[in-house]
């Protein structure tokens, strides 16, 4: 009996490669958008609010990186399980499988 632990169900899985990675590039561009915004906003600004904008935009390189490397899951809710459960299972066979069946056709 062949076993795939490997089996993926059609609607958990991923992206195609090409989607992926337009979607990871999508999510970086805009974090470095922010970060540029930040940095224009830090210029223009004085006081308490340039720090805590210099801050961001120091820090927004880093979420950046972590964004767009996030692998991107799908979840249906429903957890596939390792075949061992608490159900009860059908026993063995008696040995009187295929009696009153003629295997010499």
């Amino acid at each position: 009996m062949p076993t795939d632990d490997g089996a993926i169900r059609i609607t958990t899985a991923s992206a195609s490669a090409r989607e992926d990675i337009a979607m990871r590039q999508r999510r970086y561009v805009f974090s470095m958008a922010l970060r540029t915004v930040c940095f224009v906003a830090a210029i223009v600004t004085d006081g308490v609010l340039r720090w805590v904008l210099v801050a961001a935009a120091l820090i927004l390189p880093y979420v950046a990186v972590v964004m767009a490397n996030a692998a991107a899951t799908r979840s249906d809710g429903f957890d596939l399980t390792d075949g061992l459960s608490d159900r009860p299972q059908l026993s063995g066979g008696t040995g009187s499988e295929g009696l009153g069946r003629s295997d010499n056709i």
